[in-house]
């Protein structure tokens, strides 16, 4: 039997899948990825997004 996922749990895998998502078009476009690094917001260049699988 499938468990039921709780709001909480939905709404973490929606902004999980989203964050994915945002990731993937700044690397396919070449755009900065805005990122906090030691406690500031730094522009990562695309070619340094590494990309996790699943």
């Amino acid at each position: 039997m499938k468990k039921r996922l709780s709001l909480q749990d939905k709404a973490v895998l929606a902004l999980k899948e989203a964050v994915r998502e945002v990731v993937e078009r700044h690397k396919k476009t070449g755009r900065p990825l805005s990122v906090l690094q030691n406690g500031k917001v730094v522009k990562m260049p695309s070619s340094h997004i590494r990309h996790k699988s699943k």
